[in-house]
């Protein structure tokens, strides 16, 4: 029985914490899995709670973090290898960039049979200063030559990692879009909205729009403030802004929000036009509140919260950067404006709040389109393909 090393980031709630979790429950019977990762940032939510729902014990490696930091970084490598020199894997599958440098390096080090790795996104622009970019792409590519597969989670990404660039040549990258259980978000969709509407005192004839993801500088939360202030300004129509989630960028948007004279409140008890709620773990929950979900990112690999949303039937305002044009439906299920169209992604909050047909038109072709493209089911089918391909190949 062929056994698989799969190897996570760190268990914070995000996109390759659901791949990484559903790929090792659900992975035929034929092989034996094993998952570990490192660590969540301190400003985010945990999402090991996700893998004690599907009855996995995953090993945690509190030195591998997010941050680039020599001793801890050796450390984690050493126990990573650990780790392979004991399990003694024919696979080693690693998850985003942390987990695959120092995995692929201790899984060349072991001379493991077959390497696997997958760009959830990528640091190759939004990130760091253009030296530290140039110096990530040299470890890229070397790491790619040493890996039997690329795995890229959208036709774009694949496209940006061979052409623009130049990480891996296209016979090894490998297309896999990303896949989860989308089921419960059309569950008991009308209990759950009057439900968290309820708890935020949130009127049933109020319009929301939301917004779900770290408060960091690369989500640009501050383009969502100053959308929420256009609007206020321009419509009749009762309508609030939710923001979930935290981070270290807090803040500093709740000090934008005085900025425009928004009221905002972090207590469910006081009413406001902007709600801070924090990380909520029933994300299905949340999404029932909504009306409108908005994503601001400066860069993006593939985001969870847009899939999850158009699941849940809701319609989508966003930034047009990285993969996101592979998750939602330009026009149809999204309205989309580029970085520098601040101006645009306001009045498109606008246009959806004030057109109660087109959110309606939306929400249906979002739902539709990502349970065919994006469930979980299907994910499993093709890692499965490919790895019996790379195995058959050793």
């Amino acid at each position: 029985m062929p056994r698989v090393l799969r190897i996570l980031n760190r268990f914070n709630v995000g996109g390759p914490t659901y791949n990484a979790t559903y790929l090792t429950k659900y992975l035929s019977d034929n092989y034996e899995t094993l998952l570990i990762g490192g660590e969540k940032d301190i400003s985010e939510a945990s999402s090991l709670y996700m893998a004690e729902k599907l009855g996995l014990k995953p090993i945690v490696i509190p030195e591998m973090r997010r941050s680039l930091n020599p001793i801890q970084d050796r450390k984690a490598f050493l126990k990573i290898k650990q780790i392979i020199e004991e399990f003694k894997p024919d696979i080693v599958h690693t998850h985003a960039s942390k987990a695959g440098a120092l995995g692929r390096l201790a899984a060349i080090s072991c001379n493991v049979p077959v390497i696997v790795h997958t760009f959830h996104g990528h640091v190759f622009h939004g990130y760091f200063n253009p030296i530290t970019t140039i110096a990530y792409k040299v470890i890229e590519r070397y790491l790619a030559k040493k890996s039997s597969a690329i795995i890229a989670i959208s036709k774009l990404q694949k496209k940006e990692l061979e052409q623009e660039h130049n990480i891996a040549d296209s016979n090894k990258v490998k297309v896999i879009p990303l896949g989860f259980d989308l089921e419960k978000f059309a569950h008991s969709s009308k209990e759950k909205r009057d439900d968290f509407r309820n708890t935020y005192d949130i009127g049933s004839d109020e319009i929301v729009l939301g917004i779900i993801g770290r408060l960091v500088p690369i989500k640009n939360h501050q383009l969502f403030i100053k959308a929420a202030s256009y609007v206020l300004e321009n419509t009749k129509k009762p309508v609030r802004f939710v923001i979930i989630g935290d981070g270290d960028s807090r803040e500093e948007i709740e000090t934008l929000c005085s900025q425009y004279d928004l009221k905002f409140s972090t207590d469910r008890n006081v009413h406001a036009p902007i709600i801070f709620t924090s990380w909520i773990k029933e994300v299905d929950w949340a999404l029932a509140g909504l009306d409108i979900v908005c994503l601001t990112s400066l860069n993006e690999g593939t985001p969870v919260s847009l899939i999850e949303a158009q699941a849940a039937g809701k319609a989508i305002v966003t930034t047009e950067v990285g993969g996101i044009k592979n998750v939602v439906i330009p026009g149809e299920s999204a309205l989309l404006s580029k970085i520098d169209q601040e101006d645009l992604f306001c009045q498109n909050c606008l246009k959806l709040l004030e057109n109660d047909e087109l959110r309606n038109q939306m929400s249906t072709s979002g739902k539709k389109m990502v349970l065919e493209n994006f469930s979980y089911q299907r994910l499993i089918e093709d890692v499965q393909d490919l790895y019996k391909d790379l195995l058959s190949a050793r």
